[in-house]
Parts: structure tokens; C-alpha cells; sequence
């Protein structure tokens, strides 16, 4: 199971980091600049948070993996961790309409990887929690 914390750490960081290319691939400068300040702000810094949040989860995982796997303490926040991400999964499938990524390929292939990634989340999680 430890292993598997690494794993899964190490991936959410570099996910976090990922981010970082958001503004540029989605086009923000042009696709927000009709917002309102307050809006595009918003937006902006809400990924920000999203990402520093996913670093940080990343960074428990990766350090901490023993505590997470055998403390009391180690498996309440597991279960935080497991409750977020099938969350975030449910999203995946519920939030974002299909019409995203069906028939285009790169697409598809983005929204395969991502479901398996938060599959393993939500297995890592919520098997850590329970054992």
C-alpha cells in the first residue's frame, strides 16, 4: 500500500504542475477576456487553489506514506482523500458532457486517462481507509 501512496503522490504533483500550462492550452487570454474582472479572477484563482491543493495531497502521499497506511490519524485523512476523489470521478462522468471528447481523439484518449487515474485514486483511498 505504501508504494501505492508513493505512486499516486508523485502523479498528483505532477498534475498540480500540469496546471501551470491551463492558461495557455485553453486559451484563456482570449476565452476570458469578456468576463468580468471579478469572473476571470475568480477563475484564475481557483485553479491556482485546485493545483496547490493537488500538490499538496501529492506531497502528504509521497512523504508520508507510512502514517497514511497505519495510524489512526493516517486513515481518517484517507478517508477525506477518498470522499474527494469519488467525488471529483463522479464528476468525470456527471459534470462534463461527453460531447467534450466523444469522436475527437486526443480527446478521448485525455478523458480515458483521467478516469483511470481517478479510478485509482478513489480504489487507493478508499482500500487504505478500510483495511
Amino acid at each position: 500500500m505504501e508504494l501505492h501512496f508513493k505512486i499516486a503522490g508523485w502523479l498528483l504533483m505532477g498534475l498540480a504542475l500540469a496546471h501551470a500550462v491551463f492558461p495557455w492550452y485553453f486559451n484563456w487570454k482570449t476565452d476570458l477576456a469578456p468576463l468580468s474582472l471579478i469572473n476571470r479572477q475568480v477563475m484564475q484563482v481557483h485553479t491556482f487553489f485546485i493545483a496547490f491543493t493537488v500538490l499538496l495531497m501529492g506531497g502528504l502521499c509521497a512523504s508520508c506514506a507510512p502514517e497514511l497506511a497505519t495510524t489512526a490519524l493516517g486513515k481518517k485523512i484517507c478517508l477525506g482523500l477518498a470522499l474527494f476523489w469519488t467525488a471529483r470521478w463522479l464528476v468525470q462522468f456527471f459534470g462534463y458532457s461527453a460531447r467534450l471528447w466523444r469522436g475527437k481523439p486526443f480527446e478521448t484518449f485525455v478523458h480515458l486517462g483521467f478516469s483511470g487515474f481517478w479510478t485509482y485514486l478513489v480504489w487507493l483511498f478508499w482500500t487504505a481507509y478500510l483495511a
